[in-house]
């Protein structure tokens, strides 16, 4: 809740900051710096709460009795309280410097809504309403990547080929998720410096379909190289949320204020399809592929939306 207030008014500021051509750009450059949040959060994770968690794996702790189970289940909870408390007072030291510092004025001191005839107006756009949409699929090709990356990295490490037990092939896992955000954030830098030279409609087409390819290859390849692709992917990803932003609200003016809410949320996709994603990896294999494997199918599907998204825009000039 918190942070869907912080993004709907953060990024249309960000926009409101210069001349429309290059807001794309200024957005692309300020979210550069969300990643780096991510890889601290990762690494708190791995530090402070994985490698303290009861070693147990899960087919040890089904054997338990409820009693046993939810001892274990309290102890590993526990474990979340200190890095929790933490976080929590690190965001009120930002909540206080935020109130006491003088911000720049964007210009805007029209607060005015109304609500229906704007919802109306802003919807009618092609351009707003297909963003909407390409940013729905993308949050959730965005989660789906990042969440299960452990559960695909686990089944490999855990074969014959690595012969790993579960814990160690959790904790290789997260390894290579902190990699991919690594790779999701220098390739953020590298795309806000393409796009002083390249359409941003037909790069995010690009890098789509680039996402796409690396799927496929996180789909059929059952060894360390679809590993390697599913990593690969956050490279892809990198540009695509505030590139589709920035696409969504161009020329929109003061209703870009209320379309910003919009696009927020949109990022109901990264609750609605890792579900799906989490129930065809539960059917534990389909035909000759593992279902982890298989369940990739879905952020494939979310890269063919934003690559339609992205033509269109490019086609149509948007």
């Amino acid at each position: 809740c918190g942070l869907s207030f912080l993004e709907t008014s953060c990024n249309p500021y960000i926009l409101s900051m210069g001349t429309e051509e290059t807001a794309t750009r200024r957005l692309n450059l300020a979210q550069s710096f969300n990643p780096m949040g991510s890889l601290l959060g990762m690494y708190v994770a791995m530090q402070f709460i994985q490698s303290k968690l009861h070693p147990m794996g899960t087919e040890d702790r089904a054997l338990l009795n409820d009693s046993e189970f939810q001892a274990i289940k309290e102890s590993d909870l526990a474990v979340l309280i200190a890095p929790y408390l933490i976080i929590g007072l690190v965001i009120v030291a930002m909540l206080l410097l935020i109130r006491f510092v003088k911000m720049p004025k964007n210009g805007d001191q029209n607060h005015k809504i109304d609500f229906l005839p704007t919802l109306k107006r802003i919807f009618k756009e092609t351009r707003y309403r297909e963003g909407v949409i390409a940013q729905f699929f993308y949050v959730g090709a965005q989660i789906m990547c990042w969440t299960f990356i452990i559960q695909y990295g686990t089944r490999l490490f855990m074969s014959p080929e690595f012969g790993m037990d579960e814990k160690s092939a959790e904790v290789l896992s997260q390894q290579y998720n902190i990699i991919a955000m690594v790779i999701f954030c220098i390739s953020r830098f590298i795309c806000t410096f393409i796009l002083r030279y390249l359409n941003a409609g037909k790069l995010l087409m690009l890098l789509a379909i680039c996402g796409g390819i690396f799927t496929l290859g996180t789909i059929f390849l059952q060894n360390i190289f679809g590993l390697y692709c599913l990593v690969a992917v956050s490279a892809c990803m990198s540009l695509m949320f505030p590139t589709i932003y920035g696409i969504a609200l161009k020329g929109m003016g003061d209703d870009a204020k209320f379309g910003a809410a919009g696009l927020i949320m949109a990022i109901l996709g990264g609750s609605i399809l890792p579900p799906l994603q989490a129930s065809i990896i539960d059917m534990k294999e389909i035909g000759c592929l593992p279902a982890v494997n298989v369940s990739f199918i879905l952020p494939f599907i979310c890269f063919l939306v934003i690559s339609g998204y992205g033509y269109r825009t490019l086609k149509r000039n948007w």
